[in-house]
């Protein structure tokens, strides 16, 4: 079976599964689910969801995040892991928002990698989530499943988001992400994985 073959099973498998698959992290609008994904680092989506709604009554935008103190930020944030780095560049990102943004969170690649605390996977996901554009975030639960389903070798991240945009068609991306995320949770996670009681795992098994 070709790497085609197989995306094209995985792909009808995640859509009978998984056919309208929700964005894990609570927001609002481009700028709370910036922060949201910036939070989300080495932290668990339920956790970040637990204290962006104490954040947000404080800031839901740039403008009122430059009037809280990054002391603040910090102690809101302090359960979501890495809580210095992350105030720090939560209250710096608005700052340029507000100077240089027009208080809007842009929306290209490059302006949104230049942001502190933003990498390719965090601005991947505000393209495709926040402005439906093209994006495909690979993270380490797409990783995982894009080598154990035979799609890429899982040398580096970056190798994986070149393979899976090969195979797959640019308009599924953005819902791609999510499906695999939803599915890796549930039934290809990374400790105590039942190949045979996995609906992928099991088809692509000897294929």
């Amino acid at each position: 079976m070709t790497k085609k073959e197989r995306a094209k099973l995985v792909l009808e498998a995640l859509e009978r599964l998984y056919p309208q698959p929700p964005i894990p992290l609570a927001h609002s609008d481009a700028y709370t689910l910036l922060i949201a994904v910036l939070l989300s680092a080495q932290c668990t989506d339920a956790r970040v969801n637990s204290v962006t709604p104490e954040l947000f009554a404080l800031a839901d935008n740039p403008q009122d995040m430059l009037k809280v103190s990054i002391d603040e930020i910090q102690q809101v944030i302090r359960t979501c892991g890495l809580s210095p780095t992350k105030a720090k560049n939560i209250w710096n990102l608005s700052r340029i928002l507000v100077e240089q943004h027009n208080c809007e969170v842009p929306n290209t690649f490059d302006e949104l990698e230049a942001l502190p605390g933003v990498g390719h996977k965090t601005a991947s996901v505000v393209m495709s989530q926040a402005f439906g554009l093209p994006a495909l975030a690979v993270d380490t639960h797409i990783h995982r499943c894009a080598k154990r389903w035979g799609l890429s070798n899982g040398s580096t991240v970056e190798r994986t988001e070149a393979d899976l945009k090969r195979l797959f068609p640019k308009k599924t991306w953005s819902k791609l992400h999510l499906q695999i995320i939803h599915f890796a949770r549930k039934y290809c996670p990374a400790r105590q994985h039942d190949p045979d009681a996995c609906p992928i795992c099991s088809q692509l098994q000897g294929l």
